[in-house]
């Protein structure tokens, strides 16, 4: 066990110790900062152990409802949900104020990405996405037609993508006449962008469009408040072969990245803990580096420069080279021994709060050159796993507190909450309320909501198949009962309005066939797995105008909070055997293949391949409404419990034969006995009574017994 020094009425870990007090805190004394934390925890902690009492309190009323009362009558279950407190009454009419904003979250739509932040060179990659090639993402995915080549340049592939992006620009920054296929080069003239074509010259329809350019011939255009930079260099690889000698396109891609201390890391201890923060230190220092071999030679990758270029009128302008970063903070339920109070662990989402806003404090105090997050002068953070408005207004006290503590002004800190639980969802508009001076995202999450919508209704019946799930009523309902709450509470120009990810990374093609849907519906932002994703995601908000259809929708009928409230359960519909048994196989390879990597090697998020070996991007989320749908089935006699056994031992060597070319993994079979798979198991047969569905109880117990059988 880490060895802990004493700070007041606090034990510490030592190495956290050190990292906060010697790195970490700016301007503000140590003394101070812990005397401070210390009189937070004892004045929060009671009432973050109270609100969680209050869960447990809701859902077993919920449960003894579901088990007195049958069939399902949504006008009583409605009355029932009220006279408990579930449901609270709406807010009289209110308009966030939230002041300070960076504009990639308040005004510009455009892609975000979501990166664990315990992993140096996944953060980099995911802050340095604000900029990305259109060419390379075409060429190296699916989102071309034919074989993506493994060899050296193939130049039909390469025509492909450019022919890709040329079409592209003649849909969304279209030239007054002829196509961007046709362009034989551009030039400049009184502030106006000039295109040649064969049959003489001609301009942008919209000449706004033209965002400026640089001294070497490079144009940057800028669609719905994204950039796009046409580079130009007829030396190169491509540019030689191009009439207008264009070498690439490249996009303003991931306007925003969170850097996610939640669901995508695998952190149980103040080892792993020290890990995270000192990586979120670094970005918000900007000077995180990650070194690495390819190709024979060391790299290193930095955070990489702001973007300087001309505009019309050839004045120097200075443009954000990086993502907006948000950190994404744990929820209220765990505890951690990296800070212990009178010997007991306190909550992390408290300790969260304190580390993440002192990091980011480093970031507000910049005055000269160098990178920088906020030009506002905001920390962003990102709070998961709320249940309703008590909850979400005593975040609101926390990052007050902390603000106190710190010496920061009110407000300094943003907070997104997360719409993914089903109390949370019912209560949105009160939710955003609570937190309304501060509040700059909020979004939907299929996966966590679709758990907690089947443990809330875990005594009323089986569950339909997660396949189902998609055509569900609730869903549609919480997908756009989440966008008319922002609008109405009028995020729009104040924050983002999210949707979830996009799950399949290497399936780009269908990736820009499906997910143009996000800002169709209304949302200025949308969850992308790779920087790739994002870069082919941007052309999405190319073509849709988010504002226009937010101003659309403000107009619309409300969703309607019954069908939010109607339970998606099979209501007597019977499944056949070869149902009942795939779902068991594809729910258990999933589980199994997260858990596996998750316990045995720390990996909090990756490419998880499913039982059909199609890689699936896949974090705690995932595990959640496969662990919850079989433990609802187990209850409810859908499924034996040896049906269960089976399919998870069938399933292990399944995912030990999919790991195989791994050399740092433990195959679960044949003994079927290492903490992995037991976790895997307990998930499943113990999932009816953890709490509110949650993974992560059983899995930090899991994974620490992995690092300590590892350690002896």
């Amino acid at each position: 066990m880490t060895s802990h020094v004493a700070r007041g009425g606090l034990s510490v870990a030592a190495p956290l110790a050190r990292l906060i007090e010697e790195e970490v805190l700016t301007g503000v004394a140590p003394e101070a900062f812990w005397s401070g934390y210390e009189a937070l925890l004892r004045d929060l902690a009671p009432k973050n152990a109270r609100l969680l009492d209050k869960r447990a309190e809701l859902q077993a009323k919920i449960d003894a409802w579901h088990e007195r009362r049958a069939p399902f009558d949504p006008a009583a279950y409605r009355a029932f949900l009220t006279e408990i407190g579930y449901l609270q009454p709406e807010p009289a009419p209110f308009k966030v104020s939230t002041a300070h904003v960076d504009p990639e979250l308040a005004r510009i739509a455009g892609p975000q990405l979501v990166t664990p932040v315990m992993n140096a060179r996944f953060a980099l990659n995911a802050a340095n996405a604000r900029w990305g090639s259109l060419y390379d993402a075409l060429y190296g995915t699916d989102a071309l037609p034919g074989p993506i080549p493994s060899g050296g340049y193939d130049p039909a592939r390469g025509a492909q993508a450019v022919a890709w992006a040329r079409a592209h620009l003649d849909r969304v920054a279209p030239l007054e006449s002829g196509s961007w296929a046709d362009l034989e080069g551009l030039a400049l003239r009184e502030g106006a962008l000039v295109a040649k074509l064969a049959g003489g010259e001609t301009g942008l329809r919209d000449p706004a469009q033209f965002a400026g350019h640089r001294a070497k011939g490079d144009v940057l255009l800028r669609v719905n408040g994204l950039l796009i930079e046409i580079l130009i260099d007829p030396t190169s690889r491509v540019g030689k072969d191009d009439r207008a000698g264009i070498s690439d396109i490249r996009l303003e891609s991931a306007l925003t990245a969170i850097q996610d201390c939640e669901d995508a890391v695998a952190a149980v201890d103040a080892e792993d803990k020290t890990l995270v923060y000192a990586n979120w230190l670094a970005l918000m220092r900007g000077d995180l580096s990650e070194s690495f071999e390819k190709g024979g030679r060391t790299l290193t990758r930095r955070l990489n420069p702001d973007v300087e270029f001309l505009d019309p009128q050839g004045r120097p302008v200075v443009h954000p080279g990086r993502a907006v970063m948000l950190a994404r903070n744990v929820g209220h339920l765990m505890t951690t021994d990296a800070v212990l109070l009178d010997g007991k662990e306190t909550p992390e989402g408290i300790m969260d709060a304190m580390v993440t806003v002192a990091a980011a404090m480093h970031d507000l105090q910049k005055t000269g050159e160098g990178p920088r997050n906020s030009r506002t002068g905001s920390v962003y953070v990102v709070k998961p796993k709320m249940h309703g408005p008590e909850e979400v207004a005593f975040a609101n006290e926390l990052y007050g507190r902390v603000e106190e503590i710190l010496g920061l002004p009110r407000n300094t800190v943003k907070l997104g909450v997360m719409d993914e639980e089903r109390r949370t969802s019912a209560n949105l508009a009160a939710c955003i309320a609570a937190v309304k001076e501060r509040c700059v995202f909020i979004n939907t999450g299929f996966l966590d909501r679709t758990g907690d919508e089947i443990h809330t209704s875990m005594r009323l019946g089986p569950a339909i198949p997660r396949g189902e799930m998609r055509g569900a009523a609730w869903l549609s309902a919480y997908e756009d009962g989440n966008v008319d709450a922002g609008l109405a509470a009028g995020l729009d120009g104040h924050g983002q309005i999210g949707k979830g990810m996009w799950a399949k990374p290497d399936a780009m093609a269908e990736m820009l066939k499906v997910k143009i849907g996000h800002p169709k519906a209304g949302a200025n932002t949308a969850w992308t797995p790779s920087p790739t994703a994002a870069t082919l995601h941007a052309t999405h908000y190319h073509q849709v105008d988010v504002h226009a259809v937010q101003e659309g929708l403000k107009s619309r009928a409300k969703a309607a909070q019954e069908a939010l409230l109607t339970p998606p359960m099979l209501a007597g519909r019977n499944l056949p055997p070869e149902a009942v048994r795939h779902e068991l196989d594809d729910a258990c390879q999933s589980i199994l293949g997260y858990v596996v990597r998750w316990v045995d090697q720390g990996v909090g998020c990756s490419k998880v391949p499913d039982v059909n070996d199609v890689p699936l991007m896949e974090d705690r989320a995932t595990l959640r409404i496969s662990s919850q749908l079989l433990a609802n089935w187990l209850l409810h006699g859908l499924c034996r419990a040896e049906e269960v056994e089976e399919a998870l031992r069938r399933m292990a060597l399944r995912v030990d034969e999919q790991n195989a070319g791994d050399p740092a993994y433990r195959p679960m079979a044949p003994a079927y006995d290492g903490p992995a798979f037991q976790a895997a198991r307990d998930l499943i047969f113990k999932g009816v009574e953890q709490p509110s569905g949650y993974t992560e109880p059983l899995l930090h117990a899991a994974r620490r017994a992995a690092k300590r059988l590892r350690a002896s």
